[in-house]
């Protein structure tokens, strides 16, 4: 009942912050639109009516013979001789944005990048491709990539500074040397050594970040326990006989998840930082996958074609703005002597 009543508080807190509270609101919708980004921008239609029967390009693929064409491939959407066919015997509905991240327009007025138009509202980068579309998916990878690092960075970093604040003596001594000559190494340099060793996909990209980025809550976690360990309570609960497990989660931990939650929104705009520099790079996410680093880089290479470069710039902007606000909100949430 207590634990509820500090964190209605906290909640209370959070929303007093108004520049947090809406930050947080509106990056929430941003994710969540982005999570359905296939309903929202794709080259198939969402549904197909043909001779009174239902059909879901998305979940399935049908042949062009399935629509009355004489073709055993895939049907193309796209094709205005397929759009005819649909048409004659029945309807479809198409997104918002009729163009995947990968889908190339084949019908753009001069060469690519293409200037905004009412086909291609931001233009299209330099492969054809709409920019509008790559930004969607693009926002939607790179939360994800944040959100993930973030929290198995967060878990591997609190049981590290967990260890070696409760443990102390030559467990601390270790780890902090440990920690000092990992930390002391090139990180950017290694990740793109790494990188081009292999041909990384998201989950190799995931795990080499990983073993950078667990270091930065170890610090803010072992100063807690180091004060935490000398509580009464805690030295109660030795004399009890309570394991030294049991000591960590139940009654050290709590206190220190007050520090490192109030870091999440920041790390997690680092994490975002390291996979749009890597992908700026070119030693990021495979060619051709969505991503604003690649946006990025294709606007320097296109100096003639500022829509790439700026779409992209904004769209960054926007992100870590609004985890810069939604890091202050929870900052001050769990400050109880932050009063307004």
């Amino acid at each position: 009942m207590k634990m509820t009543k500090i964190n209605q508080e906290r909640w209370n807190r959070f929303r007093a912050n108004r520049r947090g509270y809406i930050s947080l609101y509106l990056f929430s919708i941003l994710f969540v639109v982005t999570l359905f980004s296939e309903l929202i921008a794709n080259d198939k239609p969402l549904l197909i009516y043909y001779d009174s029967g239902l059909y879901c390009p998305l979940v399935k693929e049908y042949a062009e013979t399935e629509f009355g064409g004489e073709f055993e491939a895939p049907a193309d959407y796209k094709d205005p001789f397929v759009i005819d066919l649909i048409n004659k015997k029945g309807w479809m509905i198409n997104p918002v944005i009729p163009f995947s991240y990968n889908t190339i327009n084949y019908n753009l007025d001069g060469p690519a990048p293409s200037p905004p138009s009412r086909t291609n509202w931001l233009g299209t980068d330099d492969r054809g491709r709409d920019v509008v579309a790559r930004l969607v998916y693009g926002f939607r990878i790179s939360v994800l990539f944040g959100l993930t690092l973030t929290i198995c960075s967060s878990v591997i970093g609190i049981m590290a500074g967990a260890v070696q604040g409760y443990y102390g003596g030559r467990i601390d001594i270790f780890g902090q040397r440990f920690i000092e000559i990992w930390s002391s190494l090139p990180t950017l340099f290694l990740l793109i050594i790494l990188s081009s060793v292999v041909q990384p996909n998201f989950w190799w990209l995931l795990g080499i970040t990983l073993m950078f980025g667990w270091m930065s809550l170890v610090g803010v976690v072992r100063a807690e326990f180091l004060r935490g360990r000398n509580f009464e309570y805690v030295t109660a609960a030795k004399a009890l006989g309570l394991s030294d497990m049991k000591i960590i989660i139940r009654h050290v931990l709590p206190n220190a998840m007050v520090a490192s939650i109030t870091f999440m929104p920041f790390i997690l705009g680092g994490s975002i930082t390291t996979l749009t520099s890597l992908d700026f790079l070119g030693f990021g996410l495979p060619v051709g996958s969505p991503s604003l680093g690649e946006l990025l880089a294709q606007g320097k290479a296109n100096m003639q074609a500022p829509w790439l470069g700026l779409s992209a710039f904004i769209i960054l902007s926007l992100m870590f703005s609004l985890l810069v606000f939604i890091g202050e909100g929870v900052r001050d949430a769990f400050d109880p002597r932050k009063v307004y």
